[in-house]
């Protein structure tokens, strides 16, 4: 092969799903050549065909999925026309693979030791079991996981979401791939891991020349990170060209939507509209030197440690108002969620809502409190009963707090999809049938279902594409106005909490570091950790 050939060189391709009788093409006519050291980007909304055209590369589509037409070329192998056996002994040492999902890519019952050495071992990378030890903690280290040694002896549950994805990003470096196909690599991780992370990538490219093909819903961080974006819409490539020439000077207009709709692009626009609110009115909660301690699993029988997780957290939340909780994963941030949610048991501290604590609510107490204080969470995927039609998950909450009838339940069910702004006959769907945007659509649906006072978003945008999280940030901002609602907003996404936010509060280390207002925040940072932060923040440079 030449040198100068492409590491990675896709011509024509296209793919089609079967549903029923119907043939329907995901990606139509793609040409995307990468050169060793070059990272190209594809961006585009959910739904766009980017993950599929990587799902291609790897010959990992579904069932129902297939290449109908072009080539796929890899160091100048023809990947169509591979048998099943030479894919397999690709993936992983040529073709190297970080997915998004951390959850339904990592072994629940397997330790993150035993998942790692096994991709260094299949491929010949360790010999030894000291060998592969030695590898695996230095790919943890690599990676930003503190204790690398001991927590590679931990299973997946025991990592935040953020942490299982760092393990993810360990696993597809670990050969060393000539490609590495990386969809959504950093959307669960803070600025500052990604950042890390990201370098990571960089220095892997210019070290060993690796390609790297980044799926992205990120325009900021491509822009970036990226030699060249591909901008995808509806299956085709409606742009491509150099990040400069597509960022500053977009030729269609979806992209100019998305560069529009990006926050870490727009970080001096105008916050969404908010009402006017009295910063001294009622709390409606109270949290005061909240503690958790965590006992965690010695390798050693009879020594457990002790992880203190949140030390010493204090804030309030005023009626109708946005309070946010930032920090980068492990900070404590969705563990101090937890207890406000009465999910985690409080090692020492209180939590006031309107004015009582909850230390002193008995079980019937606390079954009556969740009417008034709802969660939604982070993957819209994740959140919604699979044999659930979107009308019985949304009326569930109603029939276990056993409100109305089932006619009144309907009625109701038909109110909160035409609140959070989906038509009447998305009520007889199954959540497959449905997008990431409109799940989480019907999430907050199901939240607002009781009519709470307080509604608790841990990372309720950041699995969305840049368009989807727009319309989701002022959904939730109308929502606010015309119902009187709370939110506690957990989030790594600086840019996002600029927008939505009344008062912020930073944690790191289990530890609030500094307090106040987005403009105080964001236009005169003390601590150098929110400083860090915001140097992280990608695509910040790049802002008008």
């Amino acid at each position: 092969m030449s040198s100068t050939a492409p590491v990675l060189q896709i011509s024509s391709l296209s793919v089609a799903f079967r549903s029923g009788s119907e043939l329907v093409t995901a990606v139509d006519d793609v040409s995307i050549d990468i050169a060793a050291g070059e990272t190209v980007a594809i961006v585009g909304e959910s739904g766009s065909g980017k993950s599929t055209t990587a799902a291609a590369v790897n010959r990992l589509l579904p069932e129902n999925g297939s290449i109908t037409a072009g080539s796929i070329r890899f160091d100048g192998r023809e990947l169509t026309e591979l048998s099943e056996n030479a894919m397999i002994s690709l993936r992983g040492a040529g073709i190297g693979l970080v997915p998004q999902d951390p959850m339904s890519n990592l072994n629940p019952l397997m330790r993150v030791s035993e998942q790692i050495g096994e991709a260094l071992e299949v491929h010949g990378h360790t010999t030894g079991a000291a060998a592969t030890a030695a590898r695996v903690v230095e790919l943890l280290e690599m990676v930003g996981i503190p204790d690398a040694a001991q927590r590679s002896r931990q299973y997946p549950h025991e990592f935040s979401g953020g942490m299982r994805q760092r393990v993810l990003i360990a696993m597809g470096l670990a050969c060393k791939p000539r490609l590495l196909i990386a969809d959504e690599p950093t959307s669960a991780l803070d600025v500052t891991v990604q950042r890390r992370i990201l370098d990571q990538l960089d220095a892997l490219t210019d070290d060993l020349g690796t390609a790297v093909f980044l799926i992205t819903h990120d325009l900021a961080l491509a822009a970036e990170r990226a030699d060249r974006i591909v901008v995808m819409f509806r299956g085709r490539i409606v742009e491509s060209g150099s990040s400069d020439e597509v960022l500053g000077n977009p030729q269609h207009e979806y992209t100019r939507q998305l560069l529009a709709a990006a926050p870490s692009l727009a970080a001096r626009r105008e916050p969404l509209p908010h009402r006017q609110v009295k910063a001294d009115g009622p709390a409606l909660v109270e949290v005061r030197d909240l503690r958790k301690e965590f006992t965690l699993r010695s390798p050693k029988a009879g020594e457990p440690q002790t992880f203190t997780a949140v030390d010493g957290v204090s804030f309030a939340i005023t009626r109708g108002t946005t309070v946010s909780i930032v920090g980068e994963s492990g900070s404590g941030k969705s563990t101090t969620a937890n207890m406000v949610l009465g999910l985690e048991d409080i090692t020492d501290g209180s939590i006031l809502f309107d004015g009582v604590d909850l230390a002193d609510l008995g079980r019937r107490q606390l079954f009556a409190l969740r009417r008034r204080v709802q969660p939604v969470f982070q993957n819209p995927y994740a959140s919604l009963d699979p044999r659930y039609t979107v009308e019985e998950s949304i009326s569930e909450p109603l029939s276990v707090h056993r409100i109305g009838t089932k006619g009144t339940r309907h009625a109701r069910v038909l109110e909160l999809l035409d609140q959070v702004a989906l038509p009447a006959a998305m009520a007889e769907r199954l959540p497959h049938e449905l997008s990431g945007g409109q799940r989480q659509r019907v999430a907050i649906a199901r939240a607002l279902a009781l009519e709470p006072e307080l509604v608790v978003l841990d990372e309720a945008v950041s699995a969305l594409d840049v368009l989807v999280q727009a319309q989701i940030l002022e959904l939730l901002a109308d929502l606010q106005q015309r119902l009187g609602l709370s939110y506690l907003f957990i989030s790594h996404d600086l840019a996002v909490v600029r927008m939505i936010s009344d008062q912020v509060h930073v944690m790191q280390r289990g530890v609030v570091v500094e307090s106040g207002t987005p403009e105080q925040i964001f236009d005169a940072p003390q601590h150098p950790y929110t400083q860090e932060l915001l140097a992280a923040i990608p695509g910040a440079s790049l802002a008008p």
